[in-house]
């Protein structure tokens, strides 16, 4: 005999079974049509097992179904270039995935409103871990993501910043990987030259202010260096002549008075000397 309590536990175990058509193609069904059946194949989903082959069917007809949704949310990034677009899609799918795998008709939200929000999202990680305002090989720019990670890993769990070596031991990489990873990360990020950072007397500062400019004189170091040894190479007096014209700024009858000879004489040595100074700054041995 079935009592009532029986009677009862059988009614709310009872579960109709939905029944999913089989659907030639998905990825061409109506975005209005999708909607409809989406939530058929979400309702049968939900009572397979994972792993069998109705489950396989039942998920990737869904995903597969609802790529619209990619579209339309890839379509926010298009001034990115046809061929970023392809990235952005195929990221966008990841995030379609997970929210299929995450959705619950009791939520009682439609799947479009659901998902949307983890396809944008997976996209705005994409561009997060992987645009640069410095070009940098894209094998450091995955060691980058990875030390982020291990970083912030680490810090909860120690309470502080990771040396360099306990960041070495997690992510199994050398120390001088670490090292280069992190330099590389300073690439991520640029700073606009006109970017206020602080006040001064004069009033408002910009980065610009605080970026040397080129010195021409520098490029005389290496003429020095080249001089040097042209110079020493000069008799005594040639090297006072030179001296007293172009360290002290004698004029040429002050160094033909101290010479004993006429300011005509002086100008005529000094163009000799230039003269082969510059002939052995230009010989190639």
């Amino acid at each position: 005999m079935t009592t009532t309590a029986q009677a009862s536990t059988e009614v709310t175990t009872t579960r109709v079974t939905t029944v999913v058509p089989e659907i030639a193609d998905p990825s061409k069904v109506a975005p209005g049509d999708a909607r409809a059946l989406s939530r058929r194949f979400f309702d049968r989903l939900a009572v397979l097992e994972e792993g069998t082959a109705e489950y396989q069917y039942v998920r990737n007809t869904l995903i597969e179904m609802n790529m619209s949704l990619v579209r339309f949310a890839a379509g926010r990034f298009r001034s990115r270039g046809p061929e970023e677009m392809e990235d952005i899609v195929q990221v966008g799918m990841i995030g379609l995935i997970k929210a299929i795998d995450r959705f619950e008709l009791s939520r009682e939200v439609e799947f479009t409103s659901f998902a949307v929000p983890y396809i944008v999202g997976e996209i705005k990680r994409f561009f997060r871990d992987t645009s640069w305002a410095v070009h940098v090989p894209r094998r450091l720019q995955e060691a980058r993501v990875h030390l982020a990670r291990a970083t912030e890993e680490l810090r909860s769990r120690l309470g502080r910043n990771p040396t360099t070596r306990e960041l070495s031991e997690l992510m199994s990489l050398p120390e001088d990987e670490v090292v280069e990873a992190r330099l590389a990360a300073n690439g991520y990020n640029s700073s606009s030259l006109d970017a206020a950072i602080g006040n001064s007397e004069d009033g408002e500062s910009v980065l610009a202010d605080f970026i040397g400019a080129d010195d021409a004189t520098l490029a005389l170091v290496d003429d020095f260096h080249a001089l040097a040894p042209i110079i020493a190479g000069l008799g005594e007096r040639d090297r006072r002549i030179i001296h007293w014209r172009f360290v002290e700024e004698l004029t040429q009858k002050e160094i033909g008075e101290r010479l004993g000879v006429s300011q005509m004489h002086v100008s005529r040595l000094i163009s000799r000397l230039l003269r082969r100074l510059r002939e052995g700054m230009l010989d190639p041995r």
